[in-house]
């Protein structure tokens, strides 16, 4: 994956593991792990988007995608 915000690792497959082995596993790290501090004046969302998003300032935003089908 080459999106930021994704990183991935390969997990240990044991050679008597009973399920199938996945690879490589991908997991998403919250925009807030790269700013070290609150820079001054950052933008805001207004107060129904906060509520829509989950967060006031745009830059904190991570929209969350499902590698699962939208049925199941």
């Amino acid at each position: 994956m080459n999106q930021a915000g994704y990183r991935e690792w390969r997990p240990f497959i044991g050679p008597h593991d009973p399920c199938p082995p996945v690879y490589v596993k991908t997991y998403v790290v919250p925009p807030n792990q790269y700013i070290p501090y609150q820079p001054m004046n950052l933008p805001q969302f207004s107060l129904s988007e906060a509520l829509k998003f989950g967060t006031l300032w745009p830059a904190l935003f991570s929209a969350y995608e499902s590698k699962k089908g939208k049925g199941g």
